[in-house]
């Protein structure tokens, strides 16, 4: 049963539709890794959640199922989730045929709908039925652009980049608003006929009291440094195998890599790792809860992104925030938050060489991880969830707003 819909002193109502959104508190069930169910956009949706709940926003966010959270589920004040599919890894557990039945009864009480889109081919279609039905505003958060973003890496994201930038062109420009997570995809969109208008950027954040709690014991004790640490899904995307193979070249003695997170790739990507004979040198941690986070990344020297492709990575803001630099691919929209030279090192994607490079220049040198990260918590200030999430009510007031309603097709 889905409780009332707007609570008391809550002035506007949001259907938001994401297919991925963060998991509950406490572990996971073992078998959510198969389930691609922790990432960055993960985070964002739930922190966006929880920051706009706090500034009286009534919320229904209508989301993929994951094994081991609950089917209805209450965020913060008044938030609502609802997750929706069964128990397969395809098409997000198929949760786009249930939603479109809760979408057009969920979209009759609300005010807008916000949709963020990913690696998911039904989102922006279902949004555009409901927003259509119900003559209601659409915002629409690009968080990875298969036209503009994503790399083909295989079969699946071919058909996403095909079929998945037909359907982002559709959405951008029927959307009343439309929300860059960098001013590189803004600049992009614009460049695309897209309204500049109709285009705000809003990066992923950060929660500012879980990144600024005090210190904790050493939840990596036993491990030795300097620690390099990986944060995010074991996923394709990330290229994890081009880390272990810079790992596999490193000049710097006694550096230990750390990974965190899970994801469908961990057995294989265990497997790459006791071939490379890594296996002293290389633990995989595996899920640990976002409210943990902070501490894990306190206990490192440096952070590691590889990825193949991505338009921002909240890791990268998280580890800034904790005063780490960062060494990270020189792809999408990283550069906005990583500035080379100043918070952290950028490589060519795919340069395993260039990537043992950058590691061991900064684990060689302590004065200069101190200023790298220095400069990284001044960026990541600039990331707070309290600021970003009026920037999005802003977007909201701009999509509703008379006269400016974009063509809903």
């Amino acid at each position: 049963m889905i409780p009332p819909d707007r609570p008391r002193g809550h002035a506007l109502r949001v259907l938001r539709l994401c297919s991925a959104f963060e998991m509950p508190p406490g572990r996971p069930d073992p078998r959510a890794a198969r389930f691609d169910a922790i990432g960055g956009m993960q985070t964002h949706t739930g922190e966006l959640t929880r920051a706009l709940d706090a500034l009286g926003v009534a919320q229904r966010v209508v989301t993929a199922w994951r094994p081991g959270a609950p089917r209805v589920d209450r965020l913060g004040r008044a938030a609502v989730v609802l997750r929706l599919g069964v128990p397969t890894r395809r098409l997000r557990q198929c949760y786009a045929l249930p939603a479109a039945g809760v979408l057009n009864r969920l979209a009759a009480r609300a005010d807008l709908v916000h949709a963020h889109l990913g690696e998911d081919l039904a989102i922006v279609p279902l949004a555009l039925a409901a927003v259509r039905r119900h003559g209601l505003p659409l915002v629409l958060t690009v968080h990875t652009s298969p036209r503009h973003t994503m790399a083909i890496t295989g079969p699946r994201s071919a058909c996403l980049r095909a079929l998945g930038g037909w359907w982002e062109r559709l959405g951008e420009h029927r959307a009343d608003h439309v929300i860059a997570l960098t001013p590189r995809l803004a600049g992009v969109l614009a460049a695309d006929g897209v309204p500049a208008a109709r285009v705000s950027v809003v990066p992923s954040g950060i929660r500012e009291e879980l990144f600024a709690g005090p210190p904790v014991a050493d939840p990596l004790v036993g491990l030795p440094r300097p620690r390099v640490v990986f944060l995010g899904r074991l996923h394709p995307q990330k290229n994890v195998p081009l880390l272990l193979a810079a790992m596999a070249r490193l000049q710097a003695t006694g550096a230990h890599l750390v990974l965190v997170g899970d994801g469908p790739e961990r057995a294989r990507l265990e497997l790459l790792r006791d071939r490379l004979g890594l296996r002293r040198v290389a633990t995989f941690l595996g899920f640990v809860a976002h409210d943990e986070v902070p501490a894990v990344l306190r206990a490192a020297d440096v952070l590691a992104l590889p990825s193949r492709y991505e338009e921002l990575g909240t890791a990268v803001i998280e580890a800034m925030a904790c005063g780490l630099p960062v060494v990270a691919t020189d792809t999408g929209g990283i550069p906005a938050a990583v500035r080379d030279g100043v918070s952290g090192i950028l490589v060519p994607p795919g340069d395993a060489v260039a990537l043992a490079d950058a590691l061991d220049r900064l684990l060689a040198d302590v004065e200069l991880r101190r200023r790298m990260g220095e400069q990284g918590r001044t960026i990541a200030a600039g990331h707070r969830w309290d600021r970003l999430a009026r920037r999005v009510l802003t977007a909201y007031a701009a999509a509703r707003a008379p006269g400016t309603r974009a063509d809903h097709g």
